[in-house]
C-alpha cells in the first residue's frame, strides 16, 4: 500500500460524514474508464456529466490512466466538488472495519509493473452495507456481494467542506 507525502494512517470522524451520505444515489460511468467520475459523482450527490465537467476544467480525463493509478486526481476532483477525504488510503482488512462512506480500490491489478484498480463507492447507511459500483454493465450498480469484490485498500470519505 503507498503511503502519500509520508502520510500515517490519519483518521476522518464518523460524525463529521454527511447526513446526505445515508440517500447516496449510484451513478453509471459514462465511458469505459469513468470509474473515478462516477464514484466521485455518486460521492457529491451530483450527475456523471456535472461530475466530469469539473474534472475537465480541473484538467482530469477519464481515459488518463493516472485517473485509476492513482489517487491525486480522485482527491482534488472530490475537493472541488466539496468533499473531504483522508489523506491516505487505509489497507483493507475487513467489511466491517470499513467506515460509512470509503471509495475502495477493487480490481487492484498490476501492468509493467503500475498498479491499476476499479474505483467503487462503500456505503453503510444504519444497517445497510452497500458498494455502489459504476460499471455499466451490471445488472444493478448496488452491490451486496461482499464475498466477490476483493478490495486492495481504500480511502474514507469526509464531510462537505
Amino acid at each position: 500500500m503507498k503511503k502519500e507525502n509520508g502520510c500515517v494512517n490519519t483518521e476522518v470522524s464518523r460524525t463529521d460524514l454527511r447526513p446526505e451520505l445515508t440517500s447516496m444515489k449510484s451513478v453509471v460511468q459514462e465511458e469505459i474508464t469513468g470509474c473515478a467520475i462516477a464514484s466521485a459523482a455518486a460521492i457529491a450527490g451530483v450527475s456523471y456529466i456535472e461530475a466530469k465537467a469539473v474534472a475537465n476544467r480541473l484538467g482530469i480525463f477519464a481515459d488518463d490512466e493516472t485517473l485509476w493509478s492513482e489517487t491525486n486526481h480522485i482527491r482534488r476532483l472530490l475537493n472541488e466538488l466539496g468533499i473531504t477525504v483522508d489523506k491516505c488510503e487505509k489497507e483493507f482488512s475487513d467489511w466491517k472495519t470499513l467506515p460509512d462512506c470509503a471509495l475502495l480500490a477493487i480490481k487492484w491489478h498490476r501492468i509493467k509493473g503500475k498498479n491499476f484498480w476499479h474505483w467503487v463507492v462503500f456505503v453503510r447507511d444504519g444497517e445497510d452495507e452497500y458498494v455502489l459500483d459504476s460499471k455499466k454493465a451490471l445488472k444493478s450498480s448496488v452491490r451486496t456481494d461482499f464475498g466477490r469484490m476483493k478490495p486492495k485498500w481504500y480511502i474514507e470519505v469526509g464531510e462537505v467542506s
